[in-house]
């Protein structure tokens, strides 16, 4: 063998080397196909929102982001909507520079499906304040986030990871004047997160209606 065949092999070899160091096994690179699980990197995905714009988790690599499922018809949702508990949440969490998707999995034909143009006018008529309004008939996110009730709720790292999951605060039979007298695990989430302290709660039991898919 040559010296130049084996300085070439060497070179070859060094490169690859390279290549691999650089390939966190931890950051993958296509998450389209995951499960979601706490402390794991949360699936990416994209959706139309209600304006007919793309909107993708992975658009938002950098900012913390909140995932909430909807049913516009969805007692337990309209809970929390009429007594303004769920928009001073959205509002709260946006000026902090949250993202904040609401995503409607009802299939088409079954309670709370929404086209655009019926997210809009139900968006209007509670005075919404999230970030993007996403849609969802397939079902498609709902079983990749394996959501179960609306509303149920995922609170996302800046890094991508899934911190919280489950259900918007501790108390699944209040009245609607009760409501925001609750342990809201979402925003318990996110004050602690963001100010680096670990979370008193990762997982709990979400509660409300059964996600039409």
């Amino acid at each position: 063998m040559t010296l130049i065949s084996t300085m070439a092999i060497a070179a070859s070899t060094l490169v690859g080397v390279a290549v691999v160091a650089s390939q966190d096994p931890n950051m993958p690179t296509d998450t389209s196909d995951m499960k979601a699980q706490i402390n794991h990197h949360a699936p990416d995905f994209t959706l139309k929102d209600m304006k007919g714009v793309d909107q993708s988790l992975g658009q938002y690599k950098g900012k913390w982001v909140v995932l909430e499922w909807n049913n516009k018809d969805c007692p337990i949702v309209q809970r929390h909507y009429n007594s303004g508990n769920m928009q001073e949440l959205q509002d709260w969490a946006v000026k902090k520079g949250v993202v904040w998707l609401t995503i409607c999995s009802s299939a088409s034909g079954k309670q709370g499906y929404v086209d655009a143009s019926g997210a809009m006018a139900s968006t209007e008529d509670v005075k919404w304040k999230g970030t993007a309004y996403l849609l969802d008939p397939e079902g498609k996110v709902g079983k990749m986030y394996d959501a179960k009730t609306t509303p149920e709720m995922f609170v996302i790292n800046p890094d991508g990871m899934l911190i919280y999951m489950g259900a918007i605060d501790d108390k699944p039979n209040a009245g609607t004047n009760e409501v925001k007298n609750s342990r809201n695990y979402v925003r318990e989430a996110l004050d602690l997160a963001m100010a680096g302290k670990p979370l008193k709660m990762k997982v709990s039991q979400p509660y409300g209606c059964n996600v039409k898919y």
